[in-house]
């Protein structure tokens, strides 16, 4: 037998108490016993995401999401300034072509964060820019960027909306929306919201559904404003994804119960123990600068393949980790503790791969990583 570990950045483990919430036999989704599940979710949705806007749910990956924040607020011809330091970041241009939609890039060295003076630069010399397209946290790098500093160049510019991918932030550090001026603020349920995949939920701001009522981009399914209509009537404009509502509502309410405050001190104090653990055994951790407290990349040693180590954990110790994307693949491998973690989830994953790596002819004292990620851990 061997048990299986999920460490990866997405999706990430439920808890207990949400897989026993969602095998309740289904119920229907107009009737009245969805009601609850609906006004439980608006309002603990709000609190999460620190906003008084609704933040409309739809069924759909993340990706949906980051759909919807161009299909809903561009027209064709729009410019949007995005921050492209990632295989996400990348994806910006990719979806606003799609809607005819001009993409100017600020190209990051992966592994780096964004120089927020770019930003403002772009913006001062080129006002017609409709929107700022930023993650929050790269998940492919394991980087975040300052969402603070550039809602500051944002907030005051009519014209221009910010929009955040915090697929792997929200529920992992303090992203309060209406506090910073954040118009668009998306996640995804596989994350920090500890749910299987298939969710998307996006905080939209008043000055960013301003932008709504004058976009011209086609949509249909991922109409915001219909949804937010039917969510205002506590229901949905389409069949949602009932079973994961039910687990969204629980979750959330065990988040609650934790306080944010604490989730975000939890996040932190993981990361940090996962970053000083894997240093603690003689690797590198590849973000150069403001390391993600989601996930954590880590450089491969000189001379070992990234993807073997992040396939050999799968298999000699039932660790689902996760390699590296496009130019990092065999570079790094990544290490998740976000949503559903604590203490031995990260003791588990430092040294599984200290034992992976010694295996594969890495030659470093076993438990070095781990006492040094326990050092972290055992801090009040």
């Amino acid at each position: 037998m061997k048990k299986q570990y999920l460490l990866a950045p997405g999706p990430t483990p439920v808890p207990p108490e949400v897989l026993l919430a969602m095998s309740r036999p289904i119920i229907h989704h107009r009737s009245p016993d969805f009601i609850p599940v609906i006004q439980d979710v608006r309002k603990d949705l709000k609190w999460l995401f620190q906003t008084e806007q609704e933040v409309i749910t739809v069924a759909g990956s993340g990706t949906a999401g980051m759909e919807a924040s161009i299909s809903n607020f561009m027209s064709p011809g729009d410019k949007i300034l995005a921050v492209n330091g990632g295989k996400f970041g990348e994806r910006w241009a990719k979806i606003a072509t799609a809607f005819g939609v001009t993409t100017i890039e600020i190209k990051v060295n992966w592994g780096e964060s964004v120089n927020v003076s770019e930003i403002k630069a772009h913006l001062d010399k080129d006002p017609s820019i409709r929107g700022v397209y930023v993650q929050a946290s790269e998940t492919s790098t394991g980087v975040a960027h300052d969402v603070k500093s550039i809602a500051e160049i944002t907030k005051t510019r009519e014209n221009t909306i910010l929009v955040v991918d915090a697929i792997t932030a929200l529920g992992v550090t303090n992203l309060p929306m209406d506090l910073w001026g954040i118009d668009i603020l998306i996640t995804g349920s596989q994350k920090a919201l500890m749910l299987p995949p298939g969710l998307a939920c996006i905080g939209v701001s008043e000055k960013a559904w301003k932008h709504q009522s004058q976009a011209k981009c086609s949509r249909f399914y991922l109409d915001l404003k219909r949804e937010k209509d039917n969510l205002l009537k506590d229901t949905n404009a389409w069949t949602p994804a009932v079973t994961l509502w039910i687990g969204l509502a629980t979750s959330l309410k065990m988040m609650r119960e934790e306080g944010l405050e604490n989730v975000f001190a939890r996040h932190s104090k993981l990361a940090r123990a996962t970053r000083e653990g894997v240093k603690g055994f003689g690797l590198e951790v590849f973000a150069k600068n403001a390391p993600s407290d989601a996930v954590t990349a880590v450089l491969a040693p000189e001379g070992f393949d990234g993807e073997a180590l992040y396939k050999n954990l799968r298999k000699q110790y039932g660790i689902t980790a996760a390699g590296g994307q496009d130019q990092l693949k065999g570079k790094v491998f990544r290490l998740s503790h976000m949503g559903y973690s604590d203490t031995f989830d990260i003791i588990t994953a430092i040294s599984g791969v200290e034992m992976a790596l010694y295996r594969m002819g890495y030659k470093h004292p076993l438990g070095s990583g781990v006492a040094k990620a326990q050092a972290v851990l055992i801090e009040d």
